[in-house]
């Protein structure tokens, strides 16, 4: 999750330059390929334990992978391993509203009240207003941030829970006339997803995203569920000025904000799919690349129904960032249709985001 219980974003423009600069400009790295050098910036540089760019061009795949996955043994990242998303869990979710879309089943315009009545005090906050964080909600994990990780571990929380969390807090602005990422907004939507089919939200992603896909390694794990399946790097989260394992925890208290499990190479073969229109019509998914200004740290940067975009040399970037306690991603699609998904083992990590960016660029530009 993005400002979740890491509360990182990506960086000023002016750091990503910098590092792309390290990246391109210096004759006796000419020679280098551009994604190991920045894969081994993070990793060498930046204090973060392993890495991994997979990359699929076409039907050309290629994985770059850069330090440890576990630091303890020396064990190299693993090739496509499992990890958790965090915030690209938004994509999905929004995935799913907006098929309900097409199907008439729910309507972007209309209030929250409509399907979850009395649930939210503002009866103006709209479904649209909840995918693209115009609603003004309180962002729940921001209270989470402020408790020790650790104390976390086994918490997890049922949607309604995580949402009284949020309302104990004033609105930050009226409904639609602002923008504020805020994991709020996304509890809701997937609460959504469950009253207008009565099935659990895990179920839906399955049966509209990840079966028809053949995404085998990506599912959103449900209450007590705490182990992340192997082969994995071990995530990490620093505690008390030590690299904590924080691999197996109820990602519950995520959610639909930011619970889901995956692999990068199901990560690009969704986000490839997505884009190329073969999850919405296309009225849907112009609803989705539908933008509003958003403060991604990036000059340029937008966001629009569960989906970003984030401007590189080369284009324009779709996709989203995720950061959760042992993961940092970035994945998405650039240019030519060229997807990328980049992972550290890491979470909350030093300007981690600006660096994935930096790997990002060398991914889908070079």
């Amino acid at each position: 999750m993005r400002k979740s219980l890491s509360g990182r974003r990506i960086v000023a423009a002016g750091t990503l330059v910098a590092l792309l600069a390290a990246t391109t400009a210096a004759p006796a790295l000419a020679a280098v390929d551009p994604v190991q050098h920045s894969l081994d910036v993070l990793t060498t540089q930046q204090g973060v334990p392993g890495a991994e760019a997979v990359v699929q061009d076409g039907t050309r795949t290629r994985v770059v992978r850069s330090g440890a996955g576990d630091v303890a043994t020396g064990k190299p990242f693993p090739r496509n391993g499992s990890f958790r998303a965090g915030s690209v869990t938004k994509s999905f979710v929004a995935t799913v509203v907006l098929q309900f879309v097409a199907e008439g089943r729910v309507k972007l315009d209309a209030p929250v009240e409509r399907y979850l009545p009395g649930l939210l005090p503002d009866r103006r906050i709209t479904v649209r207003q909840l995918l693209q964080h115009t609603s003004g909600l309180y962002n729940y994990t921001d209270d989470l941030n402020r408790t020790d990780p650790d104390a976390l571990r086994h918490r997890g929380a049922e949607p309604a829970e995580l949402v009284a969390m949020a309302l104990k807090h004033p609105a930050l602005f009226p409904p639609g006339t602002s923008w504020s990422y805020s994991n709020t907004n996304y509890i809701v939507a997937g609460m959504i997803a469950e009253k207008v089919t009565g099935h659990a939200l895990s179920d839906e992603i399955a049966r509209r995203i990840t079966r028809p896909l053949g995404l085998r390694d990506t599912y959103l794990p449900r209450r007590g569920d705490e182990k992340l399946p192997a082969p994995h790097a071990v995530g990490y989260t620093p505690i008390g000025g030590k690299l904590v394992d924080f691999s197996d925890f109820d990602a519950t208290i995520a959610g639909a904000a930011g619970g889901l499990v995956s692999t990068p190479a199901d990560l690009d073969r969704f986000y490839g799919a997505l884009l190329g229109g073969r999850l919405l019509p296309p009225a849907q998914l112009a609803e989705m690349r539908h933008t509003v200004p958003a403060d991604l740290g990036v000059p340029g940067a937008r966001y629009g129904l569960g989906l970003g975009s984030i401007p590189l040399s080369c284009g324009e970037f779709w996709g989203h960032e995720g950061g959760i306690p042992g993961f940092t991603n970035l994945a998405g699609v650039g240019p030519q249709g060229r997807r990328s998904t980049v992972v550290a083992n890491l979470n909350p990590a030093p300007d981690g985001s600006a660096h994935l960016l930096a790997v990002t660029e060398a991914a889908v530009c070079s």
